[in-house]
């Protein structure tokens, strides 16, 4: 059986893009595809052969990728995937337009749907630079959400990460979504009951991300705060900081499980479709302060393996940090929660029961 792993670009590194080399890793003889590629900036695939379309040649496309927006559909129509029995797509927006033959099966991993075509508002806001050409951009994203709802129809099967996203999926694209919280690699996370006397926040620093919120609480609470992550609102959040927070920018892979095992909590102010973030930090025997909405109702349990809060405010969350500094906290069954809910092993046995009662295909995951 010949597979093929579509992702929409990699030339970065996200959550989306960790769940991606999972299962790269787990079909080392799969082909990869994908519309973009910078090795430097993603994840590591090692000597595995990237496939990739014609964006590619386009100079300074990997850099200004979301530049490229219009020609995403057409590129993924593009690929020739017509050997391939099994397309596995993991896809916040494009990868999931590929084209198969008729009797290949084509299972999506969908993050999202199409945000910034579907929630532009948002998108806009996020980069301001963008609110200047709005008249002209909103017309083409008009556009672009009738190609993207036709071609969201494509795949035989919608895998969500999380239920807000099934829901998503359900009420835009009119698919039936099967829920399967997505894994970490919990090897990559070390345990340590030792927590030191600092706070962490790590994301990518984007208005969404509500870093603004981590920061005002902190300046008054006076704690100390460690934020890892870089982005367009890294000189704004450094301008409002007090001496007690500190910016980490990028960070290893190391140093980050470092950080994630040690520190006192992790926090986490946006509203996330899934977030990966807490279970990571869950993996690391790290409770987590989180706005209690989205991803983290999946995936916490309040007063076990965190805290949250109901607005997303300084006020509420300095209530919730205050509330778990009350709380005497089971670092190991913290550990426990992620390993035996979100490790690789718990979501392929999931996946291989979908794939056998949907599809019929008997693969070897485990």
């Amino acid at each position: 059986m010949k597979i093929a792993l579509v992702h929409d670009y990699l030339t970065q590194r996200g959550g989306a893009e960790r769940v991606f080399e999972l299962l790269c890793k787990r079909y080392p003889d799969a082909d990869i595809f994908t519309s973009l590629y910078d090795p430097q900036k993603t994840i590591d695939l090692g000597e595995r052969i990237v496939n990739t379309t014609f964006l590619q040649n386009i100079p300074g496309a990997a850099k200004y990728f979301r530049l490229m927006a219009p020609l995403y559909f057409p590129a993924f129509r593009a690929l020739d995937l017509q050997d391939y029995d099994l397309i596995i797509s993991s896809s916040t927006s494009f990868a999931k337009v590929v084209r198969k033959k008729p009797q290949a099966h084509h299972i999506c991993f969908c993050h999202n749907v199409t945000r910034f075509l579907w929630d532009t508002e948002t998108y806009l806001r996020e980069y301001g630079d963008y609110r200047y050409f709005a008249p002209v951009i909103e017309k083409i994203f008009a556009m672009m959400r009738n190609v993207d709802l036709k071609y969201s129809q494509e795949p035989d099967l919608y895998i969500a990460n999380s239920s807000v996203v099934a829901r998503r999926i359900q009420k835009i694209y009119g698919k039936q979504a099967i829920v399967i919280n997505y894994p970490i690699d919990t090897s990559n996370f070390v345990f340590s009951d030792t927590k030191d006397e600092y706070y962490l926040a790590s994301a990518r620093m984007i208005s969404y991300k509500r870093l603004d919120i981590i920061v005002e609480a902190f300046n008054w609470l006076g704690w100390h705060l460690l934020i890892s992550g870089d982005g367009p609102e890294l000189h704004r959040l450094k301008s409002k900081a007090l001496d007690n927070i500190e910016f980490l920018g990028h960070v290893s892979d190391r140093k980050r499980k470092d950080l994630f095992s040690r520190a006192k909590s992790i926090i986490v102010a946006a509203l996330e479709d899934y977030g990966l973030v807490p279970i990571e930090a869950n993996a690391s025997g790290t409770p987590v302060i989180a706005y209690g909405a989205g991803g983290v109702l999946d995936t916490q349990i309040p007063g076990q393996t965190g805290v949250f809060f109901n607005r997303q405010t300084p006020d509420s969350l300095q209530a919730a940090l205050l509330e778990a500094r009350g709380i005497s906290w089971n670092y190991e069954n913290i550990r426990n929660h992620a390993v035996n809910n979100f490790s690789e092993q718990a979501f392929f046995t999931q996946v291989e029961k979908i794939l056998v009662q949907v599809s019929g295909l008997h693969l070897s995951f485990i």
